[in-house]
């Protein structure tokens, strides 16, 4: 008598068929982000016709980078703010005050005597401290994110004019230059270090419990709690996460100019939002994109590249950033409804 085998054993003893390498690729997000891919293209192509060799140089392309470096950092924290449907108008604030906090005198003397870690140390405490500030009035305090930011945007860069006293200070720590503002095989160190950060964001997001959480607390809080999530810590969390992020981006432009100024970061938080929303991610949470984002991010800084080459006014340039927001933002969207009647 034979004895036949259960179906959900033979389901389970099914050869699953290989992903070939072009669908992996797509199914980690190529596909949903065909429309930045093809507005980013389109923009070197630009580059390349309106400037010639000076855009495809080796060395302007590094340029682009370096300069995406800092804003591509901040943006993988908003990322996680603006997914789980927050807001963060602070993050170019905290990064003036960390800038400042970890280059004053006193701070530098240290460094020189022990070690220059000390400064990027300080700089990303700076920042956590100030996320988790924020996270705990807007997770326990109950404010609106919108309210909490905007004050921390107000204080964090009020106190990094009182301690800087509104004027810029050199950074003299040899070591902390040549380590953070020097090369690895001709990539300069924060380049490095945004491509780190953003990897390690896309994993954190797409492939732990901490990503699935911020995703099920955008798409419904509610929801999220009745399911066993602690809505309530995991939002200061991110909040934190934000924070940290802004840290690291403060030791990373510290390296870049070599000065710690109370005006870093102005304007960055409105760069980083947009970065943020055009690579995919979405106002009202619930969906977020790592990949996106630093398309997003590689778009604004080779628009400004390509004006920066062709001597276009500053005027230009945000008509420019903004039509690119809404000509990308449109294309996702047709991309999307596409894909979902496929």
């Amino acid at each position: 008598m034979s004895i036949s085998t259960p179906p959900k054993l033979e389901r389970a003893q099914a050869v699953v068929p290989r992903r070939s390498a072009m669908k992996w690729l797509l199914d980690a997000g190529l596909r949903r982000n065909l429309g930045l891919i093809l507005a980013l293209v389109l923009l070197c192509a630009l580059g390349v016709l309106t400037a010639g060799d000076r855009f495809a140089d080796s060395n302007n392309l590094m340029t682009i980078l370096r300069l995406a470096a800092v804003t591509g950092v901040v943006s993988i924290g908003a990322t996680f703010v603006i997914t789980i449907a927050g807001i963060d108008l602070s993050v170019g604030a905290i990064l003036a005050l960390a800038a400042v906090w970890a280059t004053t005198l006193s701070g530098q003397a240290f460094a020189e005597s022990t070690s220059w870690i000390f400064m990027p140390l300080t700089a990303m405490l700076i920042g956590a401290a100030a996320g988790l500030l924020n996270g705990i009035l807007i997770a326990y305090g109950k404010v609106v994110s919108f309210i909490t930011t905007l004050a921390m945007m107000a204080a964090a860069r009020g106190l990094a004019e009182i301690i800087s006293d509104k004027k810029t200070q050199l950074i003299t720590v040899d070591g902390f230059l040549q380590a953070v503002g020097g090369e690895v095989f001709g990539i300069p160190v924060i380049v490095v270090i945004f491509v780190v950060v953003a990897v390690a964001g896309w994993v954190l997001l797409n492939r732990t419990t901490f990503g699935r959480r911020t995703f099920a607390i955008g798409g419904n809080p509610e929801a999220a709690r009745l399911a066993g999530i602690k809505v309530q810590r995991h939002t200061a969390l991110v909040y934190t996460l934000a924070g940290l992020c802004a840290g690291i981006g403060a030791f990373m432009l510290m390296a870049r100019t070599t000065t710690g100024s109370a005006t870093h970061g102005t304007g960055l938080e409105l760069d980083v939002i947009a970065a943020v929303v055009i690579g995919g991610t979405l106002l009202s949470g619930g969906r977020g994109s790592i990949f996106g984002t630093v398309l997003g991010v590689l778009i604004f800084s080779a628009l400004t590249n390509i004006f920066t080459l062709n001597n276009l006014s500053l005027s230009v340039q945000l008509v420019a950033k903004g039509a690119i927001i809404v000509i990308a933002v449109l294309i996702q969207r047709q991309l999307a409804i596409r894909q979902s009647r496929t």
